[in-house]
Parts: structure tokens; C-alpha cells; sequence
């Protein structure tokens, strides 16, 4: 028999008990996922905040900033990186090229930030892709060097 306020077979309306029934499990399993895509919905956010702790450790291992700094540093870097990004596009356009290269941004770095910082930020972005390419060419003498002695 149809139970009150079902209007469709009695068949049906079991199928409908049966979440019912399921729904004491069904908060056990999303309570987790929930939590779990906060804390990916908060890592997924644009955010420079977790590498201030790693580059204040490089200068001085007691030191460490408050929410407040942080969220002020944060926004000073998404400025002047949303700055350079402008200005290497605008670079890009004026030499009617339709790739932003790391020279568009070395520019970019040269005429956004004045005098000796600006130097100051080339040189160790110079010496950050010198580093990343060594890195890459040892990792490609490793691999040739495992496949040959395999």
C-alpha cells in the first residue's frame, strides 16, 4: 500500500525509505569531504602566504610574522606581480610577439622597480634559472647514465 502523501506505487515509495535509511552513514562519509575541500578550496585560493615563512627562516630562524604582515605581504606581492605581468604583456604587444619570455619580464622587472632593487632582482632571478636548469640537466645526466648502466 502507498504510504500517506505518496502518490506513486507502494514499490516507489520503499525507494524513497531507503535514503531515509541510508542518511545516518551519509553524514559520516561527507563530514570528511567537507572538511577536506575546505582545506583544498583554502590551498586552491591565490595565495603567497605559506613561502614567507620559508624565506623569514632564510634570514632569521627566531623571527615570524602576524596574520595582519602576512596578508599585507601578500597583497604587495600580488601588486607588483600583477604590475610586471602588465607591463611584460605590454612588451610583448609593442614587439608584436604573442609569447611572454623571461626577457618581456626582465624588462618588466627593470622598469617597475627603481635603481639597485631592481638589479638586485635580476640578478637573482638569474641565478634562480641557473639553478633550475642545472638541476634539470643533472636530473637528464641521471636518467641517461641509469639507462645505460641498466
Amino acid at each position: 500500500m502507498a504510504e500517506p502523501g505518496c502518490e506513486t506505487s507502494s514499490e516507489e515509495c520503499l525507494g524513497t525509505k531507503e535514503p531515509r535509511e541510508a542518511e545516518p552513514e551519509t553524514p559520516k562519509r561527507k563530514k570528511p569531504r567537507r572538511q577536506c575541500h575546505r582545506r583544498c578550496r583554502r590551498s586552491r585560493s591565490d595565495s603567497f602566504a605559506i613561502y614567507f615563512p620559508r624565506v623569514l627562516k632564510q634570514v632569521d630562524e627566531g623571527l615570524s610574522l602576524s596574520q595582519k604582515a602576512v596578508s599585507i605581504m601578500d597583497s604587495f606581492v600580488k601588486d607588483i606581480f600583477e604590475r610586471i605581468a602588465d607591463e611584460a604583456s605590454r612588451l610583448a604587444r609593442s614587439t608584436k610577439r604573442s609569447t611572454i619570455t623571461s626577457r618581456e619580464i626582465q624588462t618588466a622587472v627593470r622598469l617597475l622597480l627603481p635603481g639597485e632593487i631592481g638589479k638586485y632582482a635580476v640578478s637573482e632571478a638569474t641565478k634562480a634559472l641557473m639553478r633550475n636548469q642545472v638541476g634539470a640537466l643533472e636530473k637528464q645526466v641521471k636518467n641517461v647514465l641509469s639507462l645505460g648502466c641498466g
